[in-house]
């Protein structure tokens, strides 16, 4: 117990040290979280970047903005627990949107504790449980340009299809639920007294390993009429064994909240 206290305490202080400039989501698919977790000692830098596909303002920052704002973050996640079977990371986020009220809060922090396939007894799904945007609570007057504040708590079980005979694999399955904080999740038809603060989380993801072991493919969605409901397309290169870069496209439900859809360019690399 006291060594894994001892590394928890070196990976907050990590963290910390990092949160001048840094956005870790937990680890994901290309939008929702995911059912893996970083290894224990691992440290994982993830540089993200969400360009708007339009420059037709759907949900623009402040009146005399002619076009939405892109998103740019950066940031640590950091594996805690040194058992097979039991995973847990940690991490802290900084976001920015190029608007005011969200940059006045840019951090905030995630966690995840999952266990992989088959851990808990023969063809037992992957589980994960954790929290994400974590933040103190904004104003309800602050949604949607506030990310800190959003606590969106998730459950997700994800499962790889076996390979049957001369079929390979199909890849991996993943289905869930999530909730987030009432204030910071409007309805669709933007009236504050009204939230669609939970959803499902689904996705699919493949190495097409026909091809190349280094290509990854993922379809991924967020459901409920917010901010944050999407559906993201993305394609994963890995340049080496602890560096690759997904390539992806976000279109989001709700424009009027969330803007235009963005392209997305999502850096990752893993120390050591």
């Amino acid at each position: 117990m006291k060594k894994i206290m001892k590394v928890l305490a070196l990976a907050m202080m990590l963290v910390s040290a990092a949160a001048g400039a840094a956005l870790a989501t937990p680890s994901t698919q290309i939008w929702i979280p995911s059912t893996d977790v970083q290894g224990y000692k691992t440290l994982h830098l993830g540089i993200d970047n969400y360009f708007r596909a339009s420059g037709v303002a759907k949900s623009a920052p402040s009146p005399s903005s002619t076009r939405d704002a892109n998103v740019m973050d950066i940031g640590l996640t950091a594996g805690i627990l040194p058992f097979e079977k039991l995973q847990m990371e940690i991490g802290v986020d900084y976001l920015v949107i190029a608007n005011n009220p969200n940059d006045n809060h840019p951090l905030m922090g995630n966690f995840k504790i999952g266990t992989p396939e088959e851990s808990l007894f023969k063809l037992s799904p992957a589980l994960a449980f954790g929290m994400y945007n974590i933040g103190p609570t904004q104003p309800a007057g602050n949604a949607p340009f506030v990310v800190s504040g959003q606590n969106i708590i998730y459950g997700l079980a994800a499962k790889t299809i076996p390979a049957i005979g001369p079929v390979p694999s199909l890849g991996r399955v993943s289905a869930g639920y999530y909730r987030g904080s009432k204030n910071a999740f409007q309805d669709t038809r933007l009236d504050p007294s009204k939230s669609q603060n939970q959803g499902v989380l689904l996705s699919w993801d493949r190495t097409m390993s026909e091809i190349s072991d280094k290509l990854w493919l993922a379809v991924d969605y967020m459901g409920g009429n917010n901010v944050m409901g999407a559906v993201n397309v993305g394609v994963s290169w890995a340049f080496a064994k602890n560096v690759s870069v997904i390539f992806g496209y976000d279109i989001y439900k709700e424009k009027a909240l969330a803007g235009n859809n963005t392209f997305t360019t999502q850096l990752d690399i893993n120390f050591p």
